[in-house]
């Protein structure tokens, strides 16, 4: 299909009738990149200093029990933009590209053909069918393929910044804030995405807050460690999360690496306080919601692993904050228990606009949970691997109550293996359940929760993920 059909066609099904310009909000999304939710002090680490996102979360509602369900970049990143698994976007480093219709049907092309002015800066980190963006695909573009680099001169679209801001974290808060006082006076609402590299490695953080953490040491998790691991399936130390305990030093010099960690996210936070600034400066704050996560999470030690991908807590449940300044719960700093994955931004950020999700989507809008943080709106989400070594490929599935995970490789004396975690009682995973005789009425209920996300995989897997419904299909016991 042609994009100039696909955006015809995108177009038709956005805009409900009657929708009035003026009411729909502007939008801002940040996301960062491997960020833990100990990295935040409005997530109860009182050694970080993030005072700006805490002032969000202050604001607005934060998210308890939100999860990337790959916890992996470009998975995560097309699930954030579709709506959908990654079995039914099809697109991660090895098993396929977003395809073009899909992409047309991504919250920032179907806010545009809605009327709003878009731009994105940053890691785009999403490998598109058709190659490269289509013409015109936002109104002003900072954002960059790959990984990108923290040297802000190295990133063509973002020259323009790199003498004022050569560290790119506050680049992006530098164009955030410029394209803010270019659309405030447009008369369209806007949507800003800025997509950060901090704090993802290489763990280069920006000089000029090196004082903020220097000689500074961190109270370690309590599941911190090889120690807490023996638990755990053969199968989750077959991959690099393993060996990057040691690489990585989270082993040898455990304050020294997070040392470096938060003073990435530390800039993260001026940049957010850049942005926040100017919705001030331009008049247009009582008129914007920001909505603020990350793409992953990152395991720094715990378990005695280090990166992400993992189905972990540290790995998966990542920081969720949305504030909408127009609503009853802005300025409440209330918090929410729901259920609640990368799949729903994108059927939230066009429910703010009047927009309906299109047909496929997996996700949901969680506008719902700003008028009552105590509601549910789902009971389960599915968490999944298909990248890297067969042995660390998983499928898995969440509740609040409950986590159960499937390890369904076999070979080098390895053989399938099942983790059962109570989310109520032990959110560290300090000990696997499966096995335990008290335990069988929660196992039996979560394998049947296994075989319901099994079968939807089986119904919409795309492409090369077809596969995986075999894969990860557990023997009847």
């Amino acid at each position: 299909m042609r994009w100039s059909s696909i955006r015809a066609f995108a177009l038709a099904a956005a805009l409900p009738a009657g929708a009035e310009e003026g009411a729909r909000p502007n939008i801002i999304f940040l996301l960062a990149d491997d960020q833990a939710t100990i990295s935040m002090g409005c997530y109860g680490n009182a050694d970080v200093a993030t005072p700006h996102l805490d002032a969000l979360a202050a604001r607005g509602v934060t998210f308890d029990s939100h999860y990337d369900t790959t916890a992996i970049c470009m998975a995560s990143r097309a699930s954030i933009l579709t709506g959908k698994y990654e079995y039914a976007h099809g697109c991660n480093f090895t098993k396929g590209k977003l395809s073009a219709r899909d992409f047309a049907h991504s919250y920032p092309m179907l806010l545009r053909e809605a009327g709003y002015l878009t731009a994105f800066a940053g890691k785009f980190g999403v490998d598109l069918e058709a190659g490269g963006l289509p013409a015109g695909a936002f109104d002003r573009w900072g954002g960059g393929p790959g990984q990108t680099s923290y040297a802000t001169a190295e990133n063509e679209s973002m020259w323009a910044y790199a003498e004022a801001y050569p560290h790119s974290t506050l680049s992006y808060g530098a164009f955030g804030r410029d394209f803010i006082r270019w659309a405030a006076g447009e008369g369209k609402p806007f949507c800003l995405s800025v997509s950060f590299k901090a704090p993802h490695m290489p763990d280069t953080p920006d000089p000029r807050f090196d004082a903020v953490y220097a000689g500074k040491d961190f109270k370690r998790p309590a599941n911190f460690g090889r120690g807490h691991s023996g638990h755990l399936s053969e199968q989750s130390k077959a991959g690099r999360q393993w060996h990057r305990w040691d690489t990585w030093k989270y082993s040898s010099d455990y304050d020294g690496v997070m040392r470096k960690y938060h003073q990435l996210v530390h800039g993260i936070d001026a940049a957010t306080g850049m942005i926040v600034a100017a919705l001030e400066e331009a008049g247009v704050e009582d008129d914007t919601v920001v909505v603020y996560t990350s793409d992953n999470g990152f395991l720094c030690g715990s378990h005695g692993y280090g990166s992400k991908v993992l189905p972990y807590e540290e790995s998966v449940r990542v920081p969720m904050i949305i504030h909408d300044p127009r609503h009853p719960s802005s300025g409440r700093g209330l918090r929410c228990a729901a259920l609640t994955g990368n799949i729903d931004i994108a059927p939230t950020l066009l429910a703010l606009a009047g927009i309906g999700a299109p047909d496929g989507t997996q996700g949901l809008s969680l506008l719902p949970l700003l008028d009552g943080p105590g509601v549910e709106l789902r009971q389960q989400l599915s968490l999944m691997n298909c990248w890297g070594p067969a042995a660390t490929q998983y499928l898995g599935v969440v509740t609040r109550d409950w986590k159960y995970i499937y390890w369904g490789y076999s070979g080098g004396g390895m053989e399938p293996a099942e983790e059962l975690f109570d989310m109520r009682r032990d959110r560290l995973e300090l000990a696997n359940v499966a096995t335990d005789p008290g335990k069988r009425e929660a196992l039996e209920e979560m394998r049947g929760r296994y075989e319901r996300a099994l079968g939807e995989l089986r119904a919409r897997a795309v492409g090369r993920h077809a596969a995986y419904a075999e894969r990860f299909r557990r023997p009847r016991s």
